[in-house]
């Protein structure tokens, strides 16, 4: 093989290697814009067995949670639960 052939034979294959990125890039552009535009299927609905979103609990449910717990005594518990309901503190 002379000079010519090895030269025309590494331009073939770099253009050759060229065309099928370029392919390749082409094709997944086009199939990712197609996707876009038309999406396959809605989005899964939740199961009918999935529960409600949870509400806020009120500052008096987590004050009696954290009696439950064993965070806080229940003197402690009254006291905080009187000022929460705006009674005032008993003294003694």
């Amino acid at each position: 093989m002379s000079g010519w052939g090895f030269g025309l034979m590494t331009v073939s294959m770099l253009l050759f290697w060229g065309l099928l990125v370029f392919g390749v890039v082409v094709l997944v552009r086009y199939v990712g814009h197609a996707s876009q535009h038309h999406p396959a299927a809605p989005p899964p609905a939740a199961p009918p067995s999935a529960a409600p979103p949870a509400e806020r609990p009120t500052p008096e449910r987590l004050l009696a949670e954290r009696l439950a717990r064993g965070e806080i005594e229940p003197e402690e518990y009254r006291r905080r639960l009187d000022v929460l309901r705006g009674d005032p503190p008993a003294v003694g």
